[in-house]
């Protein structure tokens, strides 16, 4: 299993469309086993072809912070499944979603956001 995540600075980016890269987590056995970076494509996460990639490459989930439903939708279509609301530092949260300690927020981003909101330790 691979899980993507919209990443800026070791931290969930708050809107996957903006991020910086995406850090990839190659699970074996419920452990994370490879981590590996993505740069992010130009523009809107939804307009670029980044479900595709991430298809491509083998990835199933995705933990997100802020998602519009276009970015979900498409990222639906190509096989991977979107879990919104995460925050903080990746690798702790990709450890806490292992263990089924993160579950989807339920809320879909209908603005983008502005700095600030979530607390990250590098």
């Amino acid at each position: 299993m691979k899980i993507a995540v919209p990443t800026r600075e070791n931290c969930v980016d708050e809107h996957f469309g903006h991020c910086e890269q995406y850090a990839i987590f190659t699970i074996e056995n419920g452990v994370v086993v490879k981590k590996e970076s993505l740069q992010s494509p130009e523009g809107c996460g939804c307009k670029s072809n980044i479900a595709a990639d991430l298809q491509q490459i083998g990835v199933t989930v995705m933990l997100a912070g802020g998602m519009g439903l276009g970015a979900q939708n498409v990222l639906a279509a190509h096989g991977i499944a979107v879990v919104r609301g995460c925050s903080g530092n990746v690798d702790e949260l990709v450890s806490l979603y292992l263990k089924g300690n993160v579950t989807d927020s339920g809320e879909s981003c209908s603005h983008h956001h502005g700095e600030g909101g979530h607390v990250c330790n590098h």
